[in-house]
């Protein structure tokens, strides 16, 4: 009967000779998976032995994730603001250094009990927009994405975090169509120059959809396309957040300014590094 400690240590070694990053993290949480587990049991009690038909599960989520495919899409889910959404490849897989702009809007709303209007450009898995509703409970917002699979996705992550109620989704192309006014709007556009998505790790390059990770030749046709839009439908005094790539906070940041917004600041993310741009419109 295989014991815990001696899977993980199996299963590590193997995910670090792949390549893969975190070995021991992913080796932890898919066997978590396969035992029915939590995570921190499978940490502890490494003398716990399993049945072989859970070592038989665990090596068939070891092999999904060997060729690489992201944990979040083996697992069907990722914590994000400390709730847990649903993702598949339909969706980016919501990262943490995307927690900057939610920390941001929270940081730069003067009530929080106050009926926002929030709409979201590009909502993929909806995991800004409802964390920000979780976070405010009178808000309601608008999910906007080109994709319907991306659409359904957002739409299950409502209904099961207790927010359908306050949230509505709509297919289109950034703000083509809308109307406004919104008080806070935001976005996580394509930002990705369009020779480099190839070279990303395959976990993205492979497993992401394409439409949200590819912003053109420079990364940011998303952006030129998205903040007139932004501008047009947003309130007197209405903020924006946009989260960006490396090395575009100048640009982006021109572009908001260009188009009516002002007191522009870059917030860094976890690594120091900004990523989220924001401003106001001006009155």
């Amino acid at each position: 009967m295989p014991d815990i400690g001696g899977l993980l240590l199996d299963a590590t070694r193997r995910l670090k000779e792949a390549g893969i990053e975190g070995p021991r993290q992913d080796a932890v949480l898919l066997l978590s998976e396969a035992a029915g587990l939590s995570p921190d049991r499978v940490r502890l009690q490494p003398e716990t032995t399993l049945a072989p038909d859970i070592a038989a599960r665990f090596e068939a989520l070891m092999q999904r994730r060997l060729a690489r495919e992201p944990v979040s899409q083996i697992l069907g889910r990722r914590e994000f603001w400390g709730l847990d959404f649903h993702v598949t490849r339909d969706v980016l897989d919501p990262r943490p250094d995307s927690e900057t702009l939610v920390a941001g809007a929270l940081a730069a709303i003067p009530d929080r009990g106050a009926a926002w209007r929030i709409v979201d450009f590009g909502t993929g898995s909806g995991c800004l927009l409802l964390s920000l509703l979780h976070e405010l409970p009178n808000a309601t917002g608008l999910g906007v994405d080109a994709s319907p699979a991306a659409l359904e996705i957002a739409r299950a992550n409502a209904e099961q975090l207790g927010l359908a109620s306050r949230v509505d989704f709509r297919q289109g192309d950034w703000g083509a169509g809308l109307e406004g006014p919104f008080d806070i709007l935001i976005s996580n556009p394509p930002y990705i120059e369009s020779a480099v998505v190839p070279e990303l790790a395959p976990e993205v390059a492979r497993h992401e959809p394409r439409l949200a990770l590819d912003g053109g030749a420079d990364g940011l046709d998303a952006y030129r396309r998205l903040v007139p839009h932004m501008a047009r439908l947003a309130a007197p005094g209405a903020f924006a957040a946009l989260e960006i790539g490396l090395g575009q906070d100048a640009a982006v940041s021109a572009l908001l300014a260009g188009a009516g917004f002002a007191g522009i600041v870059v917030l860094p993310d976890l690594a120091g590094v900004g990523r989220v741009v924001t401003g106001r419109k001006s009155r």
